[in-house]
C-alpha cells in the first residue's frame, strides 16, 4: 500500500514563500507521475501541478504558473512544491497524490490519482 506524507505547510504573509514536501513509500512510487492538489473550505479539490516519473515533464494550473514549481528527487522518493509570491487565495490544504499507471498525461483530475496524502495546511495572510 502506497503512503504519502506531506510536510512544510504553515502560516506565511502575502508575497512570501513556502516549500512543501511529499515523502512517498514504497520506492516504486518513483515510477509514476506525482501531483499536487489543494482544497479551500467550501470548494472542490483543485489541481495544482503534476510531474512525470522522470521529472522531464511538468504541467501546472494557470493560477500558479510562474509562481509555483513542482520537482522531484526519486533517490529520496520525495516530491516538492516550491511556492513563491504567495497570495491569500492560495490558502488551502495541499495534498500530494500518486497517479495511476494507466492514466494519461497530464493527470489533472482527481480520478487519475488512486493514492493521496493526508494534506498540509497553507495559510497566507494579507
Amino acid at each position: 500500500q502506497m503512503q504519502l506524507v506531506e510536510s512544510g505547510g504553515g502560516l506565511v504573509q502575502a508575497g512570501g514563500s513556502l516549500r512543501l514536501s511529499c515523502a512517498a513509500s514504497p520506492r516504486t512510487s518513483s515510477n509514476f507521475p506525482m501531483g499536487w492538489f489543494r482544497q479551500s473550505p467550501g470548494k472542490e479539490r483543485e489541481f495544482v501541478a503534476v510531474i512525470s516519473w522522470g521529472g522531464g515533464r511538468i504541467f501546472a494550473a494557470d493560477s500558479v504558473k510562474g509562481r509555483f514549481t513542482i520537482s522531484r528527487d526519486n533517490a529520496k522518493n520525495t516530491v516538492y512544491l516550491q511556492m513563491n509570491s504567495l497570495k491569500p487565495e492560495d490558502t488551502a490544504v495541499y495534498y500530494c497524490a500518486c497517479a495511476a499507471p494507466t492514466s494519461s498525461w497530464p493527470q489533472t483530475t482527481k480520478s487519475d490519482y488512486p493514492y493521496w496524502g493526508q494534506g498540509t495546511q497553507v495559510t497566507v495572510s494579507s
